[in-house]
């Protein structure tokens, strides 16, 4: 069974399963976030949904490539979540089954590609209690105890 996380489910609403892939990625004692500005601004683990068709690991590559401008290496699969929740930006409400990884952050190549988003360096302790949802936040707690 996969834990969940975040806000309870609404009565009678019907989800669609959206699988995507986050990483944490830690450097010294601070962790590369991505700042998304719409839309409620929120501190997040880089990551996003698997394109039809996608990898999960090329999905991850893509995905933290366009929130932070980062290349990654050596991803290793440490764990999961799901949390229900309207995606205005998609004008979906989905069932969000999030895969986390634990990757190690290798180069800046550019800025970010993805509209909004912005690369933050912050303090492994920090991110713990600012990232925006309660999973992204688990898993960076369960970093930082390692």
């Amino acid at each position: 069974m996969i834990r969940r996380f975040g806000e309870p489910l609404v009565r009678g609403q019907s989800y669609r399963i959206r699988h995507g892939v986050y990483a944490v990625l830690p450097h010294g004692r601070d962790v590369l976030l991505t700042h998304q500005a719409e839309p409620e601004p929120e501190f997040q683990l880089p990551g996003g949904g698997i394109d039809p068709g996608e990898s999960p690991l090329r999905a991850l590559h893509r995905e933290v490539f366009e929130e932070t401008g980062w290349s990654i290496a050596a991803p290793r699969r440490i764990g999961a979540f799901r949390r229900f929740v309207y995606m205005p930006e998609y004008d979906r409400w989905a069932e969000k089954l999030c895969t986390i990884y634990l990757a190690r952050p290798v180069r800046r190549l550019g800025r970010p590609s993805e509209p909004g988003h912005e690369a933050v360096w912050m303090p492994l302790g920090a991110a713990c209690r600012m990232l925006g949802n309660a999973g992204d936040r688990h898993f960076a707690r369960a970093v930082a105890s390692i």
